[in-house]
């Protein structure tokens, strides 16, 4: 019976050091991931267009809402719509570690995986009072969501669909822009 629940132990552990290492291989090759996405931010659904180019570059542009963009140039982050404009240092944001794939590799090796209804691996990672949910695929063990406190300390839940990977992107395309 012993020898069942070890060999058990081990296929599990097997499978999920398995998943991890390609996790980390793909993050290691891809530079960038154009997507659709869908938001969540406390009940509040948005959907639009974002470029994410690494290390710590995100441009997104939501649909039907008041010409919103968010924009990191690896600095800052610019939230901005008609009529408002919001300016943060990226490095106060949980985004700061969403967009850095250095450090989602290291903590991908160090934090415990769990798997989420059979289709999603799911890292939970805690760092500097930030607790981070970030999913992969668990086929093609892409990047496909992530849930975290956006700056404001509201639930922020990202869904990723269509997606294009390592595509070249303009550096300008990450401008910080002008507030209104």
């Amino acid at each position: 019976m012993i020898r069942i629940v070890f060999i058990f132990y081990f296929l599990i552990s097997s499978a999920y050091a398995d998943n991890r290492e390609k996790i980390i291989e793909r993050l290691k090759n891809t530079s960038s991931i154009n997507f659709e996405f869908e938001q969540n931010i406390s009940g509040k659904i948005e959907k639009g267009n974002c470029v994410i180019k690494y290390p710590k570059k995100i441009f997104c542009k939501y649909k039907k809402s008041n010409n919103k963009i968010l924009v990191s140039n690896g600095k800052s982050l610019v939230v901005k719509t008609k009529t408002s404009y919001y300016r943060y240092p990226l490095e106060k944001t949980a985004l700061n570690f969403i967009l850095d794939k250095k450090f989602m590799i290291e903590k991908i090796y160090n934090f415990e995986e769990s798997m989420v209804d059979n289709e999603m691996i799911n890292y939970k990672i805690f760092e500097r009072e930030n607790e981070m949910n970030v999913f992969f695929d668990n086929k093609s063990f892409d990047l496909i969501g992530w849930q975290i406190k956006d700056i404001y300390q509201n639930s922020s839940i990202t869904y990723i669909s269509y997606k294009k990977i390592k595509e070249e992107i303009n550096d300008d395309l990450f401008s910080i822009p002008l507030q209104n």
